[in-house]
C-alpha cells in the first residue's frame, strides 16, 4: 500500500517553499524536505502569492492509500518579514491561519491558546525555513502563518471539538509519513514481526502501541522502543498472535492513553472501537477515596495526563495507578488464557512510569538479553 505525507509535511515543504521564493525573489513550483522518518518528500507548490514583503503557497495534501479525511486539501504557508521591535527571540515565528484550530483546553501537545500546530511539524517547519535564511544569509526573523482553507468544516468530522480543539484541524505527525490503516495489512505486519522475533529465539515478546514513552523507555531502563513490535491499536490480537507463535512471555509498555482502556477490557484501543478513558480514570479514583467533585473534574478532562494532574493534586496518583495496573494485568492475562504471561507497564509523558505488574523488570532485563545475543 502506498504511503502518505502528513499535514505537518505539507506544511514544512509550503513554509521552505515560500521562504526561498521571499528571499530569493524567484518562483519556485517544486521543493524537497526530508522527513523525521529520513524519506524524502518532493510535493508540487500551488497556488503561488507573491508580494512585496511575502509569498504564499500551499503543498497538496497526498495521505497515499489511507483514507484520510484531510487528503487533497491545500496546507497554505504564508511567509513575510517579521516587524522590528517585535518579539524577535525566536527566528521562526510559527502562527496558524484559517482554517487551522486553536487550542482551548489544556493536556494537549501544544498550551492552551496555541494554534494546534504540533511540535514535531513545529521543529520541521522552523528547520526548513532556518535552512533557506541561512543560504540567503537572512539575519533577521520571518513569520509563518500555516492555514488550510475549509478546515474549519473539515474538523467537524475529527475528534477536535471534543478535545478542545476549535476553528480548523491540527497540523500533526510524528514520523511525517502517513501509514495506510489497512487492518489486515498492520495485522500481517505484527505477525512478521513477531515471527521474526521468535525465528531469532526470543521468548519474551516486548510489545508496544507505538514510540510514545521512546526516550523514557530509553532512560530509564536502557531498552530502544524502537526494538519493540508495534502494535498499534491492535492489543487483543497482537497477544493471541504471540500465544500462537509459541512465546512464553509477553511485556506491554505503553503510554496511559492508549492502556487506560486496556483496564476495562477493550482490546481494540482505536477511539472508533471504544473511548471511555476518562469514565475509567473516574472509577479508578472513585475506588481511592475521591469525592464527587473530583470525579466530574475527571470526566470532563479531554486528555488522560490532565486528568493525571488531579490525581496528583488529590494525593491519590498512586493509589489509582496500582488499581489501575492490576486491572490491566488482569484483562491482558485473561485474553492470552494462561497459554503466555503478560507483564505490563505504563507510563505518561510529564510523569514518567506510572505503574508496572510484579514481573515487568525481569521481563524487559531478559529481553534485553536476548537482543544481544
Amino acid at each position: 500500500m502506498r504511503k502518505g505525507f502528513t499535514t505537518g509535511s505539507c506544511a514544512a515543504a509550503a513554509s521552505k517553499a515560500a521562504a526561498w521564493m521571499l528571499l530569493s525573489g524567484s518562483e519556485k513550483n517544486k521543493i524537497e524536505i526530508t522527513t523525521p522518518a529520513g524519506i524524502l518528500y518532493n510535493p508540487d507548490i500551488e497556488d503561488i502569492t507573491r508580494g512585496e514583503s511575502f509569498v504564499k503557497c500551499a503543498v497538496r495534501k497526498d495521505s497515499g492509500d489511507d483514507p484520510d479525511i484531510t487528503n487533497g486539501s491545500l496546507v497554505y504557508a504564508k511567509v513575510s518579514y517579521a516587524e522590528a521591535g517585535g518579539d524577535l527571540s525566536e527566528r521562526v515565528i510559527i502562527n496558524g491561519g484559517e482554517g487551522v484550530g486553536k487550542v482551548t483546553r489544556p493536556g494537549l501537545d501544544q498550551p492552551v491558546g496555541n494554534a494546534a500546530i504540533n511540535s514535531v511539524p513545529r521543529m520541521m517547519i522552523r528547520d526548513e525555513v532556518i535552512q533557506i535564511m541561512d543560504l540567503f544569509d537572512h539575519e533577521g526573523a520571518l513569520n509563518v502563518e500555516i492555514s488550510v482553507p475549509g478546515g474549519e468544516e473539515i474538523a467537524l468530522k475529527t475528534f477536535n471539538p471534543r478535545l478542545g480543539i476549535e476553528g480548523g484541524i491540527s497540523i500533526i505527525g510524528t514520523t511525517g509519513i502517513v501509514e495506510p490503516m489497512s487492518t489486515k495489512a498492520l495485522l500481517d505486519t505484527i505477525r512478521v514481526e513477531l515471527n521474526q522475533l521468535k525465528e531469532l529465539g526470543a521468548t519474551v515478546a516486548v510489545i508496544s502501541p507505538g514510540n510514545y514513552g521512546l526516550d523514557f523507555m530509553r532512560d530509564t531502563y536502557d531498552f530502544d522502543l524502537d526494538r519493540a513490535v508495534k502494535c498499534s491499536n491492535f492489543i487483543g490480537d497482537t497477544i493471541d498472535m504471540a500465544s500462537e507463535l509459541g512465546f512464553e512471555k509477553m511485556l506491554l509498555c505503553g503510554h496511559i492513553g492508549k492502556l487506560i482502556k486496556v483496564s476495562g477490557g477493550i482490546m481494540n484501543t482505536h477511539s472508533k472501537e471504544g473511548d471511555c478513558r476518562m469514565e475509567l480514570m473516574a472509577a479508578a479514583a472513585a475506588r481511592c477515596g475521591a469525592e464527587n467533585e473530583v470525579l466530574n473534574k475527571i470526566l470532563d478532562c479531554v486528555a488522560t495526563e490532565e486528568a493525571i494532574e488531579i490525581l496528583v493534586k488529590e494525593n491519590i496518583k498512586d493509589k489509582c495507578f496500582e488499581y489501575i495496573t492490576d486491572k490491566i494485568y488482569f484483562y491482558l492475562n485473561k485474553r492470552s488464557a494462561d497459554k503466555m504471561k503478560v507483564e505490563c507497564m505504563v507510563y505518561a509523558n510529564a510523569y514518567g512510569l506510572l505503574g508496572k505488574t510484579e514481573n515487568a523488570d525481569s521481563f524487559i532485563e531478559e529481553a534485553k538479553k536476548e537482543i544481544l545475543k
